[in-house]
């Protein structure tokens, strides 16, 4: 709460605790952390202390962006995928102005890369539509697309990037996530076609 900007007898009024006591607890505090000072009084000078509606709101997106793997777009056709994306863009500028409440800082640190630029967002969210569309050719009955003489432009998107996928994980580039996204999607997308025809029954 000091990080924040309270005041120590608004964290004791906050806590029922005798100003004193909460006082010794902060001089502790300071000496244990050096930048506890710091980040109270910016905290403080700011005014940017969010409301508890406003702190659940941050934690809502969080969890969205946590279970779909990805931020939310602006150009989305969901309503609130854009209020989300919304949401991050303020964040992100406040952030880059200095002006970023810590509370909001403090939450957004979990996700990685939160700050990051749109067309790094871009991309990741291409990565998990590729992912998805390459699920539902599967789920189709298709064979493994090929990224040469296709049968459609569909098989030779999702082969060349499937084959993308492929050749940066022999060189150990793709990331384990992504490795385990694939593999609970699309189980075999290692492997690819087999050679050769089936054989007769």
């Amino acid at each position: 709460m000091y990080r924040l900007g309270l005041s120590r007898k608004r964290i004791a009024e906050l806590v029922r605790a005798d100003p004193a006591s909460v006082g010794y607890h902060l001089v502790i505090a300071r000496r244990q952390d050096p930048g506890l000072e710091a980040a109270h009084l910016a905290a403080a000078r700011t005014g940017t202390i969010p409301s508890p509606a406003a702190l659940a709101r941050m934690e809502q997106i969080i969890a969205w962006i946590t279970a779909e793997h990805r931020f939310p777009r602006d150009r989305s056709e969901d309503k609130s995928e854009r209020s989300m994306a919304r949401w991050r863009s303020d964040r992100r500028r406040e952030a880059a102005d200095g002006t970023l409440s810590p509370a909001y800082r403090d939450g957004l640190a979990s996700i990685p890369a939160w700050e990051g630029n749109p067309r790094a967002a871009a991309d990741d969210a291409r990565w998990h539509d590729r992912l998805a569309q390459l699920s539902n050719f599967r789920a189709e009955g298709n064979d493994w697309p090929r990224h040469r003489h296709c049968a459609s432009d569909r098989e030779h998107t999702l082969g060349v990037w499937i084959h993308a996928q492929r050749q940066k994980n022999r060189r150990s580039e793709l990331e384990a996530e992504k490795v385990k996204l694939l593999d609970d999607a699309v189980p075999g997308w290692q492997t690819g076609r087999t050679r050769g025809r089936p054989a007769r029954l």
